[in-house]
Protein backbone atom coordinates (compact mmCIF):
# COMPACT_ATOMS: atom_id res chain seq x y z
CA UNK A 1 0.00 0.00 0.00
CA UNK A 2 1.37 3.49 -1.09
CA UNK A 3 2.54 6.12 1.60
CA UNK A 4 1.41 9.26 0.06
CA UNK A 5 -1.79 10.13 -1.01
CA UNK A 6 -0.98 13.12 -4.10
CA UNK A 7 -4.63 15.18 -4.31
CA UNK A 8 -6.08 18.22 -5.42
CA UNK A 9 -8.90 20.27 -4.24
CA UNK A 10 -10.09 23.84 -4.27
CA UNK A 11 -7.72 25.83 -2.49
CA UNK A 12 -10.48 27.39 0.09
CA UNK A 13 -11.16 23.33 0.78
CA UNK A 14 -7.73 22.83 1.57
CA UNK A 15 -8.55 23.61 5.79
CA UNK A 16 -11.71 21.72 5.62
CA UNK A 17 -9.57 18.62 4.35
CA UNK A 18 -7.34 18.73 6.57
CA UNK A 19 -9.78 19.47 9.61
CA UNK A 20 -11.63 16.40 7.96
CA UNK A 21 -8.49 14.07 8.33
CA UNK A 22 -7.51 15.39 11.59
CA UNK A 23 -10.78 14.46 13.21
CA UNK A 24 -10.17 11.03 12.56
CA UNK A 25 -7.28 10.59 14.75
CA UNK A 26 -4.00 9.15 13.99
CA UNK A 27 -5.45 8.34 9.94
CA UNK A 28 -2.92 10.48 7.83
CA UNK A 29 -1.20 13.73 8.01
CA UNK A 30 -2.44 16.47 5.22
CA UNK A 31 0.24 19.07 3.87
CA UNK A 32 -0.13 21.33 1.27
CA UNK A 33 2.15 21.58 -1.15
CA UNK A 34 0.80 24.17 -3.77
CA UNK A 35 -1.77 26.65 -1.57
CA UNK A 36 -2.40 28.26 -4.75
CA UNK A 37 -3.85 25.29 -6.53
CA UNK A 38 -4.67 23.00 -4.19
CA UNK A 39 -2.26 20.53 -4.26
CA UNK A 40 -1.46 18.18 -1.36
CA UNK A 41 0.41 15.36 0.36
CA UNK A 42 -1.55 13.08 3.00
CA UNK A 43 0.80 10.61 4.20
CA UNK A 44 -0.88 7.60 5.50
CA UNK A 45 0.20 4.01 7.13
CA UNK A 46 -0.04 1.08 4.93
CA UNK A 47 -2.35 0.02 8.00
CA UNK A 48 -4.60 3.32 7.39
CA UNK A 49 -4.84 3.69 3.75
CA UNK A 50 -7.62 2.46 2.95
CA UNK A 51 -9.96 4.15 5.49
CA UNK A 52 -8.07 6.96 3.85
CA UNK A 53 -9.28 6.10 0.61
CA UNK A 54 -12.87 5.54 1.66
CA UNK A 55 -12.95 9.35 3.80
CA UNK A 56 -11.22 11.02 0.71
CA UNK A 57 -14.22 8.89 -1.52
CA UNK A 58 -17.01 9.96 0.38
CA UNK A 59 -15.80 13.65 1.13
CA UNK A 60 -18.42 16.40 0.76
CA UNK A 61 -16.68 18.39 -1.83
CA UNK A 62 -14.48 17.02 -5.05
CA UNK A 63 -11.42 15.65 -4.72
CA UNK A 64 -8.89 14.81 -7.37
CA UNK A 65 -6.55 11.90 -5.95
CA UNK A 66 -3.60 12.37 -8.69
CA UNK A 67 -1.70 9.92 -7.50
CA UNK A 68 -0.88 7.26 -4.36
CA UNK A 69 2.96 6.48 -4.18
CA UNK A 70 5.01 3.83 -2.03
Amino acid sequence: MPDEIYARVEPEKIDMLNKIVEAYDNLGIVSTLDNSSGRVVIRVTRDTWEEMMEILNNLPFPIDVMAAEA
